[in-house]
Formats: structure tokens, C-alpha cells, sequence
């Protein structure tokens, strides 16, 4: 059996779940930084509550080959975000807030509960602004005998100082890096400042995790998968983005070129993302990113536009 958190006592993991609590009396969690006190029941851009709210919760094996697996990825959905992406594919779960509220105690017990059912990996989708429930939960859960990598599945607008805190206790991080464009994040996702809290965040995770390693199984136990969604008429900036990881990054970094853009939620109020991208788009990406020396490429995406 894998020992979990062998770098981290218990005490210094309390110590860890109280400065996260700490954080949401002047709320920092993200890039937003509201700084209103959730503790008191004040909202901020997230719009989430102090309770825990979950929409799903489950086998997944829609994700990467190395989260999924063959078992599957144990993912757990939270309700809310802390962007407001106006082409959300997920947006009944982001932005409506479908879901119930559970306890941290809850939590670890789900967490446990697919462990039991040979998951990979807890699989955090979207956990940014329940932050200090969730460490409380793993540390639940801990207690448990919880021993599998923990996956924070995330929309990449994370404050760096607070991912910091996680150096010993998440396995794999795994951000979108959505825009290289301040403005157009502001316009499509409600996100100030995106580019520099972005590659802040990330580079701070690399430093944490390094490259994405994968045992005999082809599945991963460690590192940083970074996903790109390409956007139609190169809202997202992509070159950017993939220069920032390739002069910044080691090459062992996994990076998920996605394909699977399609018209959601709002998108149709904006003509320059009322359609799906093209081939041609979608090809100039990746060859940009091979053109870069970058090696892990997930080029599955393709296929959704062949």
C-alpha cells in the first residue's frame, strides 16, 4: 500500500487546512481575490457559499489516457466556478449551480468510497473556490487510509501563493491555460489579469510536480497535464501560450491540445464563437506546438473534427 503524505506531518497538515480556512475571512482563494468573508455567508465572483456544494461523483473515463486509465478516474464535480466562461459546456454545473451541499466529512467519505472502487485517482474537477473544504476533506480521508494521487482539475485562475500550500499534498495538477489575451479573458470568462495569474499558478505547480510520470500501466502517479481549448478565430491566443510552456517548462510536460470547442450557454450572443474551429485551426496549433520541441502531446482531439 502506498503511503500518502509522507512528507507532510499531521500537524503540519492541520496547520495547512487552518491557513486555508483563515483565508476565507478576507477571501483570496483565487485570482479574483474578493477579499469578503465567506465564513459570514458573503459571496464573491464564485458566487459559493462556506458549504460545500457537489453536482456528480464517479467513475470517469472521458479524461487523458493517464488519469482515466483503465480503471477510471475517480472524479468528484463542484458546483459554482470561478470563471464565468461564456461558451461553458458544463454550465449547468458551473454557472446554475446544479448540485447538492455535503460536509467535509461527506466529502472524504466519497473520496474513500472510490478508492474502494479502484478509481486511479480523486479527481478534483473544478475545486479552486472550495479549496479549504476539500484539503479538510483529504485529510478526512487520510485518516481513512486514503492512498491514491490526488488530481486538481482546474480552470487555472488560481492564486500562486495559495497553491504553494499544496506543495505536499497534491499529486497531479491539471490546469487549463484557456487565454494568453488579458482582454479577452475579461470578455469571455470574467477574469482579470488571466495571463499573469495563469502562468504564475502553473509555473509554481511545475516547480512543485514537475513532468507528468506514468507508471507500467501507462497511468500517472505525479506531475503537471496542462489542457489548451482551441478557441475559433484564435480567441485564446494559442501560440502564446505554447511558446510560455515551451521557454519556461521542461519537456516533459504533458500537454492536451483540445478540439472539442463547440457553441454553449452564451456563445451564440458573440458571432466570432458561434461556430466550431476548424481543421485548418486546430492543425496550425499543433504543429506550432511541435515546431516548439514540446514531446507529450495528446493528439486524440483530432478525430473530433476528421
Amino acid at each position: 500500500m502506498v503511503v500518502r503524505y509522507k512528507n507532510i506531518s499531521d500537524k503540519e497538515f492541520i496547520q495547512i487546512v487552518e491557513k486555508l480556512y483563515d483565508i476565507l475571512y478576507c477571501c483570496e482563494i483565487c485570482g479574483h481575490q474578493c477579499r469578503i468573508d465567506r465564513l459570514k455567508g458573503q459571496k464573491g465572483k464564485c458566487r459559493a457559499s462556506y458549504k460545500l456544494r457537489i453536482s456528480s461523483y464517479g467513475l470517469h473515463f472521458g479524461e487523458e489516457e493517464p488519469i482515466s486509465g483503465y480503471n477510471g478516474s475517480g472524479t468528484i464535480f463542484f458546483s459554482y466556478c470561478n470563471l464565468h466562461c461564456v461558451f461553458c459546456q458544463n454550465y449547468e454545473i458551473s454557472q446554475l449551480a446544479e448540485g447538492i451541499e455535503i460536509s467535509e466529512e461527506q466529502l472524504a467519505n466519497i473520496m474513500i468510497w472510490l478508492q474502494n472502487k479502484n478509481a486511479h485517482n480523486i479527481n478534483l474537477v473544478s475545486p479552486t473556490h472550495f479549496l479549504p473544504q476539500i484539503i479538510k476533506a483529504l485529510y478526512l480521508a487520510s485518516k481513512q487510509g486514503l492512498n491514491i494521487p490526488v488530481v486538481y482539475n482546474t480552470g487555472g485562475y488560481d492564486n500562486p501563493g495559495v497553491i504553494k500550500l499544496l506543495s505536499d499534498i497534491v499529486d497531479i495538477y491539471m490546469p487549463d491555460m484557456k487565454y494568453s489575451d488579458n482582454e479577452n479573458a475579461y470578455k469571455y470568462s470574467s477574469a482579470k489579469n488571466y495571463w499573469e495569474v495563469s502562468t504564475s499558478a502553473v509555473k509554481e505547480m511545475y516547480k512543485q510536480v514537475g513532468g507528468l510520470k506514468i507508471d507500467e500501466h501507462k497511468v500517472a502517479y505525479r506531475g503537471l497535464l496542462i489542457r489548451h481549448l482551441v478557441l475559433p478565430n484564435d480567441i485564446a491566443g494559442s501560440k502564446k501560450i505554447i511558446d510560455f510552456i515551451a521557454e519556461n517548462l521542461g519537456d516533459d510536460v504533458y500537454l492536451n491540445i483540445m478540439a472539442q470547442y463547440r457553441p454553449c450557454f452564451k456563445a451564440r450572443n458573440y458571432p466570432e464563437l458561434n461556430r466550431r474551429i476548424t481543421l485548418e485551426e486546430y492543425e496550425e496549433v499543433l504543429n506550432y506546438a511541435i515546431s516548439k520541441g514540446i514531446k507529450n502531446i495528446d493528439k486524440e482531439q483530432i478525430m473530433l473534427l476528421l
